[in-house]
């Protein structure tokens, strides 16, 4: 089989931004079709369903997305391990509960960045935790909140939602299926 290239790539503007603005989980195998823009290979997603129920987490700052490609000549395989590592202030009670319902779970995960791009982690398998704390801090300026890690083993890399014809996220996601996320609460 040949892997034949089909395009090169310019030196892009300087006008983007690092950074996660919010995360959105969705159980596992909620998603009830999955429609791509054109093809598979393409890797944007038009479709996930009808009504696929979400939950949104805002985050700032101390959080990542990583996508490290594993290839081996020797084997002949290739696969993509995601990683999100998530920073969530403030101790709950109610955080508690949900946080160890995605441990115990296998959750899709839609990652929202600064510039507007979403990217499905876990299409296929599912992200699992695989780390994280749940900590007071020492002194009065540290953290008091939880930490998360989720990893997520693909044969490619995350896909993109297609954005919006208006440039919304939130359209973004309801044209792909979701239904409007649900928001937690300021305690």
């Amino acid at each position: 089989m040949a892997c034949g290239l089909n395009l090169g790539r310019k030196e892009p503007c300087k006008d983007v931004v690092g950074g996660i603005k919010n995360v959105y989980f969705v159980d596992f195998d909620d998603f009830t079709s999955i429609t791509y823009a054109a093809d598979p290979d393409d890797d944007v997603v038009t479709s996930v369903g009808t009504s696929v129920a979400s939950f949104k987490y805002e985050v700032k700052g101390n959080s990542s997305f990583e996508q490290n490609i594993t290839s081996s000549r020797e084997n002949g395989t290739t696969f993509f391990e995601q990683t999100l590592n998530l920073t969530l202030h403030k101790l709950t009670k109610e955080d508690n509960k949900e946080l160890k319902l995605i441990a115990y779970g296998r959750p899709h995960v839609v990652v929202e960045d600064y510039n507007k791009n979403l990217f499905i982690m876990g299409l296929e398998n599912g992200a699992d935790v695989s780390g994280g704390t749940i900590v007071t801090g020492a002194a009065m300026g540290d953290l008091s909140g939880y930490t998360l890690t989720l990893t997520g083993m693909e044969k490619v890399p995350a896909n993109f939602i297609d954005v919006a014809s208006d440039g919304t996220v939130a359209t973004a996601l309801s044209d792909a299926g979701f239904a409007t996320p649900t928001e937690g609460t300021n305690s």
